[in-house]
């Protein structure tokens, strides 16, 4: 009898278990599921803040209003441009490291965001465990422009004009550790080159020092110095890219014009607070990816010199890591520093 008893006993602990759960007392793992998927459904609830830690007008702000606005129509919620330039983009990526991971504040990254990771010593957060990658966007080469004074209309004549001035040919960046600097100075390694590096504060200094002969060579952004070689101020003999690009077929890349092997890119993509939501950061590189086939915005965006890229959230981790080794070690066999 007894034992008829507990086996009746744990016959209805059974059925009321089973209850529960057609009742919607879930397991814990499948709570949790819910819970993502609800944070997903719900997301976005207020505006979004898009942080670009530099000034407007550059790359990254251009990127970040482009994909904004659209983000904006899709989600159902203003998306906020917030320019926070201090620091080489520190300041910004920091206001992003700590805020609420619920998705609804993101940071406009570049290749100087893994630069600073891998050269810079003390930063307040760490580069790879604080955020979470959204999506590489886009890809872009450099122009490699020179001064009219330059007797040089290729990558093969400049090499040769640079050798034959002993290092009196200068370059000028943005600043030490910089992507103009870096790539110039691999470019000079590469052609057996020795130009004297000019830095300036920000890229608006550099090219006007383009223009006045202060320096005689520039690496600089395609799209943003389009007037200038176009109208002849500076003259434009190649780009860094690994192809040439349809809107300016005849100008040929610098591996294919001397320097087999050389490129180098500036590139931007979006990332959020580390233990943001997996789906959320999925929901956010769905909707990315889509802006960015979109034709008229691809249509914008290849008119600029840009690669469309638009990858996974894993595949961005991995180019990050990627890239702040390559120009990592760039920067230390140059014994470059960023305070």
């Amino acid at each position: 009898m007894q034992r008829a008893g507990r086996r009746s006993r744990r016959f209805t602990h059974g059925v009321t278990a089973a209850m529960a759960l057609a009742c919607g007392a879930a397991a814990p793992g499948i709570v949790a599921t819910r819970d993502v998927l609800a944070q997903a459904t719900a997301f976005p609830t207020r505006p979004i803040r898009m942080i670009v830690p530099f000034a407007p007008g550059g790359g990254t702000d251009v990127t970040a209003r482009l994909v904004g606005a659209r983000l904006a129509q899709r989600l159902g919620q203003p998306v906020v441009v917030d320019n926070r330039p201090a620091a080489a983009g520190v300041v910004g990526a920091d206001l992003v490291a700590k805020a609420v991971p619920d998705g609804h504040t993101i940071l406009t990254a570049s290749v100087t965001f893994v630069i600073s990771a891998a050269l810079q010593k003390g930063l307040p957060y760490d580069a790879f465990r604080d955020f979470a990658p959204i999506t590489l966007l886009i890809a872009a080469p450099m122009g490699v422009l020179v001064h009219p004074s330059v007797p040089a209309k290729n990558i093969t004549e400049l090499v040769a004009h640079a050798k034959s001035q002993q290092g009196r040919i200068n370059y000028g960046s943005s600043g030490p550790g910089s992507i103009a600097h870096l790539s110039t100075e691999v470019l000079a390694s590469m052609g057996g080159m020795r130009m004297t590096h000019i830095p300036y504060k920000g890229v608006a200094a550099f090219t006007a020092a383009a223009l006045s002969n202060e320096i005689q060579v520039a690496l600089g952004n395609l799209f943003s110095t389009e007037s200038l070689w176009k109208s002849g101020r500076l003259r434009l003999i190649a780009h860094t890219g690994s192809r040439r690009l349809d809107t300016i077929p005849d100008v040929p890349t610098v591996a294919e014009s001397g320097i087999p092997g050389y490129e180098a890119t500036i590139w931007y993509g979006f990332l959020a607070p580390a233990k943001t939501s997996p789906a959320i950061v999925q929901q956010l590189y769905r909707e990315m990816r889509a802006i960015a086939e979109t034709p008229d915005v691809r249509q914008t965006l290849l008119a600029q010199g840009n690669d469309v890229v638009a990858s996974t959230p894993e595949a961005f981790a991995k180019f990050m890591r990627s890239e702040a080794a390559k120009w990592g070690e760039v920067g230390r066999r140059l014994g470059v520093a960023i305070e």
